[in-house]
């Protein structure tokens, strides 16, 4: 017998498969329910978000939330309208080189492609070259930026990592602050805001592709 999604996000909560790679105690963060509007997934939590268990409530998360989408918490936030979730659902530590470590396949073997058969969302977010090439392995990271991209026939938009220390991808790259965020962000409130289906199709019909 198929677990129901609830019993799915039960058992996620008391998830510990990389207790022991890791070292310390593993906490998955995510929230949303069934129908978010919005499937948005980045990488991994930051320490940061492993200390207030809430996820982008970090740098990276400011600039995602109030410059980018230019939405509030209490929208973000929104079950109904985000789920939010990661590769890996767990802050994953350092290296010994003191980099983040990279998210554990096993998480998204486990977790993430069975939370996505159950959500009934309208688009998907992913944050970061990680997140993009986990879903789109054969095509460039930079391309799949500027387009409008499809997962399950349903639109996939496709964000660079908002970090402080991405300084160089904006540089070399400005036309996306000067043009595809306002796209983006025009995309991403009209699902919010539930606008109708063939106003919505005009709208995305309309964004840049490269």
């Amino acid at each position: 017998m198929k677990e129901d999604f609830n019993s799915l996000l039960e058992n996620l909560k008391k998830c510990e498969i990389c207790k022991e790679k890791f070292g310390f105690q593993p906490h998955p963060i995510f929230l949303g329910n069934v129908n978010s509007k919005i499937i948005q997934i980045s990488q991994a939590p930051s320490a940061t978000v492993h200390e207030t268990l809430k996820p982008f409530t970090d740098q990276t998360g400011k600039k995602l939330k109030y410059e980018w989408y230019k939405i509030e918490d209490d929208v973000f936030y929104n079950p109904d309208n985000f789920y939010i979730a990661s590769l890996a659902h767990c802050y994953p530590g350092k290296d010994k080189n003191g980099n983040d470590r990279m998210p554990p396949k096993v998480c998204f073997e486990t977790w993430i492609k069975r939370e996505l058969e159950y959500i009934n969302n309208k688009i998907y977010i992913l944050i970061g070259a990680k997140s993009a090439k986990m879903f789109f392995p054969n095509e460039s990271y930079n391309d799949l930026i500027f387009k409008n991209n499809y997962l399950n026939g349903k639109l996939a938009i496709v964000l660079p990592h908002p970090s402080p220390l991405n300084i160089k991808w904006f540089k070399d790259h400005p036309e996306f602050m000067e043009k595809r965020i306002f796209e983006i962000r025009k995309i991403v409130k009209g699902v919010l805001e539930e606008e109708k289906n063939d106003k919505f199709e005009t709208n995305t019909k309309g964004c840049l592709s490269k």
